[in-house]
């Protein structure tokens, strides 16, 4: 058996409430925001969405079952894996069975009439890849908004609402640029050059947070880095999205797009279950300086992913 610094591992949200002192609600609140968001867009959603005549259609629920069933199994291999035993048999046995479950899943979506994922879609041209992409840029992406969280509360100690207030210049460059700039970039330099730039700018980003200190400034340390990452990620999202779906016909438009948005959801999943389990690899042993130790593994690991999506 290792032994375990728990020092070394992120805390629990309850603990990290206690420690912020809980300033005005406590973290599951942060959940009720999608309510009045929600019902809004479906209050407006009739005003701005065409009405098409209704077709009549199978659920593939033996798909969705599969499928659903390969992505978790997969995610739950990566998160138990004890540091060091990627070899062990549970591990190897949980990821044999997801690539089972995928391969089932495949095969079920080749031989039904109402697939959940018509294959044929794959057909068009840089679906495939405009998709491989946006699986990577979540899983570099969102272990970044992560453990930058944690370096701000659990290195920094910031409280939970100055965390917060410390990503906002992240979330405003973002918007800034994917709203007034993105299609003037794009339409100057082309959808290759915007998301090639962008992702060697996330990635660079990650590499400056894998030297932050234990005693580090905000301003000197994190807000250069992180308005870095935004820039990056504004460049990157809208052109890697153009790219999964320009080829797509009208017909399978809306099957495109939530094929990208849930290769992002499972890129991210699956990406950020990765970087927590290099994470607590790299900071399993040794005290104090260990949980740092484990956030720049993290850090460099998600850099490495987006350098290998800028590469393809």
């Amino acid at each position: 058996m290792v032994p375990v610094n728990r020092q070394a591992l992120p805390l629990p949200p309850v603990r990290l409430a206690r420690r912020a002192g809980r300033e005005w609600l406590s973290w599951p609140w942060t959940f009720l925001i999608n309510v009045p968001l929600g019902a809004l867009v479906f209050l407006l959603a009739p005003t701005v969405i065409r009405y098409t005549a209704p077709s009549v259609g199978r659920i593939d629920w033996i798909g969705a079952g599969t499928i659903t069933a390969a992505l978790v199994t997969a995610v739950y291999a990566i998160v138990t894996t004890e540091p060091g035993q990627w070899s062990s048999v549970q591990t190897l046995t949980l990821l044999g069975v997801a690539a089972l479950l995928l391969v089932i899943f495949l095969a079920i979506q080749a031989v039904r009439q109402e697939p959940l994922l018509p294959l044929r879609i794959f057909k068009a041209p840089n679906l495939a890849l405009g998709n491989a992409l946006m699986a990577l840029l979540g899983a570099a992406w969102i272990p970044l908004w992560f453990y930058l969280n944690l370096y701000l509360q659990q290195i920094l100690h910031l409280s939970a609402l100055a965390s917060g207030l410390a990503l906002l210049p992240m979330t405003l460059t973002i918007m800034v640029i994917m709203v007034g700039l993105s299609g003037k970039l794009i339409g100057r330099f082309g959808v290759k050059a915007n998301v090639v730039v962008g992702l060697l700018a996330m990635g660079g980003a990650l590499l400056l947070f894998t030297q932050v200190p234990p005693n580090g400034d905000y301003f000197a340390n994190v807000l250069p880095a992180s308005l870095l990452a935004a820039l990056g990620m504004a460049l990157a999202y809208i052109p890697v999205t153009m790219a999964a779906m320009s080829g797509a016909r009208p017909e399978e438009t809306g099957l495109a797009s939530g094929l990208v948005n849930t290769t992002y959801q499972v890129g991210s999943a699956v990406g950020l279950a990765a970087m927590v389990a290099l994470a607590a690899a790299a900071g399993v042993e040794g005290s104090g300086g260990a949980l740092l130790s484990g956030f720049h593994a993290a850090f460099s690991g998600a850099a490495w992913v987006a350098f290998a999506a800028a590469a393809r």
